[in-house]
């Protein structure tokens, strides 16, 4: 028989195995991509995000409709630098927010402007999330496409690199920071069908094909609800801006994010005929049901089924839906915005 002593001392070992793994496997799945993290300090917003301009509100450089008097969407954080070199020059390192792999990145800040940016692959309870890093001033050297990055691994330095007219500030330089879903892996061909006068540089990559959730809200949320938040759940709970249909019943996004699709008897019985889709006021399709044709009133290949109006009227700046006199439509916007979904 063990002494009693050796016995405690055993179990306790174990007990702390346990934690540590336990901790170990049930880390946040997302870290900040530089050392600024004034984004917990209540009042200290401006230490966090850098705004358009010295007399704007720290809002204007946060995720949603927060520029041009609310219509004009911002999709991402812009996070403040913390160090400068003897010419004012950004030093930041920028960081990996979580394990995944390196799919694209542009050193060419004339195309685009996000800059120079890299763009990195995550899975994440099972679904694909894909982290943007934009203004930068150099990539790390021997970085390459297909790159296994781990969480904190630096990638970049951060810059205030851009193609806009009005050039990023010394003052002002940042990491854009972005989490998105990709809508769809055959952008470049209906880039190509939908544009065919203009050029895309940057192939699927293109920030058309990315659509943006709210990285402030995500960091916050792990903050405050520690090894119980759940991306997919925060996925699922998006608040609502609109369902429509569409008469489409195969396209990519089904495949990439199955847990979004969720389940109806009768369409297993009847067959699909399209689905019912639930948007965010981003056009983030965070909800998708099949619906058999004998749960379908139209024929048409896209159809508004309701908006809600109070977060349209909140958040109109991706112009998706529009009211006309008493009834409610998809825009052009709109319109395009399912087309790509379901090419």
């Amino acid at each position: 028989m063990i002494p009693s002593a050796v016995h405690r001392a055993i179990l306790l070992f174990a007990l702390l195995v346990l934690f540590f793994c336990a901790n170990l496997f049930a880390q946040s799945p997302f870290q900040f991509p530089t050392a600024n993290h004034a984004l917990f300090e209540p009042g200290n917003e401006l230490k966090f995000f850098a705004p358009t301009a010295p007399d704007k509100p720290w809002t204007s450089g946060s995720f949603g409709c927060v520029r041009s008097d609310g219509w004009q969407m911002h999709e991402g954080l812009d996070i403040r630098h913390l160090q400068t070199d003897k010419r004012g020059e950004p030093t930041d390192p920028i960081m990996a927010t979580a394990d995944g792999t390196v799919v694209y990145f542009s050193t060419r800040p004339s195309l685009s402007n996000y800059g120079n940016y890299i763009v990195i692959r995550h899975v994440v309870e099972g679904m694909e999330i894909y982290s943007l890093y934009a203004h930068l001033s150099t990539m790390r050297p021997g970085l390459k496409i297909g790159e296994r990055i781990k969480a904190g691994e630096v990638i970049a330095t951060m810059g205030h690199t851009s193609n806009t007219a009005e050039t990023i500030a010394k003052w002002r330089a940042h990491v854009h920071f972005e989490l998105n879903v990709l809508v769809n892996d055959n952008f470049a061909g209906w880039y190509k069908k939908t544009f065919p006068k203009e050029r895309n540089d940057h192939g699927e990559w293109n920030g058309q094909n990315l659509n943006g959730l709210d990285p402030r809200e995500i960091l916050i949320a792990e903050h405050t609800q520690g090894t119980n938040f759940s991306l997919l759940n925060f996925i699922r709970s998006q608040t609502e801006l609109c369902r429509v249909f569409v008469r489409v019943t195969n396209f990519p996004y089904l495949k990439r994010y199955p847990a979004l699709v969720l389940k109806n008897p009768k369409a297993d019985k009847e067959g699909v005929a399209g689905y019912e889709i639930v948007l965010n006021y981003n056009g983030v399709a965070f909800a998708l049901m099949p619906r058999a044709e004998s749960e379908i009133k139209s024929r048409a290949r896209f159809q508004l089924l309701s908006v809600n109006e109070a977060v349209e009227k909140a958040n109109p700046c991706r112009k998706l839906v529009v009211k006309r006199g008493n009834r409610w439509q998809l825009t052009d916007g709109g319109i395009r915005e399912l087309d790509l979904l379901t090419y």
